[in-house]
């Protein structure tokens, strides 16, 4: 219904729904006449819940969705370095898979950047020059974080070359106590009282894994693995624990150096890979040189060393995009499923020996994770203590500012 007011005296008229753009006629002869159009009210109410609906199902869709993939990257891609480290056959050179992960990456970040400036070769150009070259100290700065990743990924192969891929991937979540560490060495930040109980419980769960492994080692009698390279306990021990004390101090070195920098994530792996080409090259030929001159640099490559190696780059990618929908709780979760996923998988693949005290440790490690990300709602106007909470939170988000390297 619309209304037409003329010299003060209300009029109406109703028009057809085909009519677009009704048409009126003055009646009237003083030129001084106004019409005012009040176009008709139309119903709705129904339009904004089913707006707010579809949004609601997206986001829990989106989680749903995040839930599954960082499940999946977690631990395919544990078994995954276990199973091409152990199995019959040539054992390829893990620094030269650690190369190829990052040249993959680079020419994934090149194309997606290339996507993000419209398709148009010469912005795309523009922007690289912009960002790498005429910035050169903030490329720089990157240095730092690429030659840490080079080496904690290579110390990953070697950990998983010496534990099975339960142990492995328990012994792992020992990252958040560097983050921790570094978070409040560097960053000064103030841990709550439940993130320091959670990191006590995650030393205890992996003293626990660590302890039950070597006790069934001992009443096996030490026997190595059957096929594959010698097996060495205490050699991927330490490997997984310099991978984690990089991981640390690698993510909060790019949060207090590199944080705040207006460039897109795809950009800043641009940065990360062509500074960590150079350093993994000098990592094949200082540690494998011999090796890879005698039997070349793709020894023992198959389609599924390359499946690993697109998934250790595409992988970490992917969660990237995946984990800014997911809060702390989801990826407890998707841990915690990833470490039973990995135990289940290793008893049917890795003939591994799962006892009662790997179990609690393990479910010490979980606990710990859901306890560390759990963040208590204050009520009140404790601002000190709210800011405190909202920084430990950030703690655990310290590494995915840097795109996951595994």
């Amino acid at each position: 219904m619309a209304k037409t007011v003329e010299n003060g005296f209300e009029r109406t008229s109703q028009f057809g729904s085909e009519q677009s753009l009704p048409e009126f006629v003055i009646a009237g002869r003083r030129s001084s006449s106004v019409i005012l159009l009040v176009p008709p009210i139309q119903n709705s109410t129904t339009s904004i819940p089913t707006t707010a609906m579809n949004i609601h199902v997206n986001a829990n869709t989106l989680k749903y969705i995040s839930l599954i993939t960082l499940t999946l990257q977690n631990a395919i891609l544990g078994l995954s370095m276990r199973y091409a480290r152990t199995r019959p056959g040539d054992i390829f050179i893990s620094s030269t898979a650690v190369l190829m992960a990052e040249l993959v990456k680079l020419v994934t970040c090149l194309i997606l950047v290339f996507n993000e400036e419209g398709k148009d070769a010469q912005k795309f150009v523009r922007t690289l020059h912009k960002t790498i070259i005429a910035n050169p100290l903030d490329t720089l700065k990157v240095c730092v974080p690429s030659l840490v990743y080079i080496v904690q990924n290579n110390l990953l192969y070697v950990s998983a070359s010496h534990l099975d891929a339960a142990t492995y991937q328990v012994t792992y979540q020992l990252k958040i106590l560097t983050t921790a560490m570094f978070a409040v060495i560097i960053l000064r930040r103030r841990l709550i009282q439940t993130q320091w109980g959670a990191l006590v419980l995650l030393i205890a769960g992996v003293v626990m894994v660590q302890l039950a492994q070597t006790v069934d080692e001992t009443k096996v009698g030490g026997k190595a693995q059957k096929s594959g390279p010698e097996q060495n306990r205490l050699l991927g021990l330490w490997a997984a624990l310099g991978a984690c004390f990089l991981s640390g101090f690698a993510g909060i070195y790019f949060e207090k150096i590199l944080k705040g920098a207006d460039i897109s994530v795809w950009m800043r792996n641009v940065q990360l890979s062509l500074l960590s080409i150079p350093f993994g090259v000098i990592t094949c030929f200082v540690n494998d040189g011999r090796q890879i001159m005698k039997d070349g640099f793709f020894l023992g490559y198959d389609l599924f060393i390359w499946y690993l190696i697109f998934l250790q780059a595409g992988g970490g990618l992917i969660v990237a995009v995946v984990v800014k929908y997911a809060d702390n709780i989801l990826k407890g979760f998707a841990t915690s499923l990833a470490i039973v996923i990995s135990c289940i998988a290793s008893i049917y693949i890795f003939d591994f020996k799962l006892t009662l005290s790997f179990a609690g440790g393990a479910g010490l490690v979980i606990a710990s994770i859901f306890l560390y990300g759990y963040a208590p709602k204050k009520s009140g106007t404790t601002n000190s203590t709210t800011t405190a909470t909202q920084k430990s939170q950030a703690l655990l988000e310290a590494e995915e500012n840097l795109l996951p390297r595994v």
